[in-house]
């Protein structure tokens, strides 16, 4: 137990150590020359490090981001009532959740190997919080469920998912890279295809969100890292007019937050540090992708025929910049509405996540604009923000508020939503 507890925190847990082993083997087994495989693996870690770091930048700007317009809607903390939590849960059954995830992953390539389906689900982050939130929903129902069997159940589930989930989503993002040499692994699956068959529907994929006709007067407008930068300053510093005239103490406090600083000027600063963490993270995808897709070929050809590494969200952020940005802000406006809906239906205070609304609703877009253009883009979006929405008030009120409420309301994402109440479903009749 000690040593896949060792190997579950720091290999499934370090992602770019992770993706540097399989880079590294990739290239052992093209027998690469000593200096190429150096080369290769240490930049392939770089690349996925400066992901890390473009990422942690976006992150810290939706940090100030969130709390300004939860201020402004008044949101409160949703009262929990008496639940386990994550550190509660994981010292019962951190056991469960990281056997299952080591186990799922084998499973995973088992089925790569011997199927049709030949993703290698590479997404370590996320395949723990998969792990942890589906153990959660299945020990709400029955704490004293007997934990072998919760594990065998789960890794089936976790490696039959991981090695499905990009198998749904290929289909269009092969049109969106225009090859199969990576998949999307992440989360935000289920909103990317939802959006993109929505963009079928009511969209036109030929007009694409990068093919925006702007005349010379705005021809700025044509670069993404400005468009990014004017429309989430354009968002700062509307949440600052309303704190201003809002004028609670809760606003009084967030205005603060700028020190000497005006708050105009910050949220300007702010913004612009949004847009660099994106041309960060842009870079970064290109730098790693360039090293694993070719290092990828080695375990395609000699462990895993076929084998595509299914990898995190930001791989489609480059070929559709633009159609990230409207996919948040439609995922966005409507979370607003979302949150007045929930309210005033259910009594629920929904608290969009924007790390998650973010990543996801960025995601859809791209798929939803390859689809259908600019509406495609920001019908997935809404579609994001929906799933978010409701799942959240479904997963915290009835399918885990006995154990990891808490972590589902800033930690789960779309497919777990969507999924977890199959996984009850089933585990009531199992366990």
């Amino acid at each position: 137990m000690a040593i896949v507890n060792w190997i579950a925190t720091n290999i499934f847990g370090n992602a770019g150590f992770l993706l540097g082993i399989i880079v590294m083997l990739g290239l052992i087994l093209q027998k690469k020359t000593f200096s190429q495989t150096i080369q290769g693996t240490i930049k392939a870690i770089i690349g996925f490090q400066i992901i890390g770091i473009g990422s942690g930048v976006v992150v810290s700007s939706l940090n100030v981001f969130q709390p300004m317009w939860a201020e402004i809607f008044g949101l409160k903390a949703q009262n929990l009532g008496d639940y386990m939590g994550q550190n509660g849960f994981v010292d019962k059954f951190g056991t469960v959740v990281t056997l299952s995830m080591t186990f799922g992953f084998l499973i995973n390539v088992l089925l790569a190997r011997f199927t049709k389906f030949k993703y290698i689900y590479l997404t370590g982050h996320m395949m723990f919080w998969t792990s942890l939130i589906f153990a959660g929903i299945i020990f709400d129902q029955n704490m004293e469920a007997n934990t072998f069997a919760v594990t065998a159940f789960l890794s089936v589930v976790l490696g039959v998912y991981w090695t499905l989930q990009p198998a749904l989503t290929q289909p269009i993002l092969r049109k969106i890279t225009g090859n199969d040499s990576v998949a999307l692994g992440h989360t935000s699956a289920s909103v990317a295809f939802l959006g993109a068959m929505a963009g079928k529907v009511i969209g036109n994929k030929e007009k694409s969100t990068e093919d925006l006709k702007i005349s010379e007067k705005w021809g700025f407008l044509r670069d993404s890292n400005i468009i990014t930068g004017i429309t989430m300053s354009v968002l700062f510093i509307i949440g600052t007019i309303l704190l201003m005239l809002k004028n609670t103490e809760g606003a009084r406090e967030l205005l603060a937050t700028s020190g000497d600083t005006s708050f105009f000027i910050y949220s300007i600063l702010t913004s612009l540090q949004f847009a660099g963490g994106i041309a960060v993270v842009l870079f970064g995808v290109r730098m790693f992708i360039g090293e694993m897709v070719p290092a990828f070929k080695g375990i395609a050809t000699k462990i895993v025929p076929g084998a595509v590494p299914a990898l995190d969200c930001p791989i489609v952020f480059p070929y559709a910049p633009n159609a990230v940005i409207i996919g948040f802000v439609g995922a966005f406006a409507a979370s607003l509405i979302w949150l007045v809906i929930l309210g005033n239906a259910v009594g629920y205070v929904f608290v969009p996540t924007m790390i998650a609304i973010f990543f996801h609703a960025g995601t859809a877009g791209v798929f939803g604009n390859k689809t259908g253009g600019v509406r495609g883009a920001l019908a997935a979006g809404v579609i994001t923000a929906t799933v978010i929405a409701v799942g959240q008030y479904v997963m915290v009120t009835f399918l885990t508020p006995n154990t990891v409420p808490d972590v589902v309301m800033w930690a789960a994402d779309s497919d777990m939503f969507i999924i977890g109440p199959i996984i009850r479903l089933i585990a009531n009749f199992i366990f």
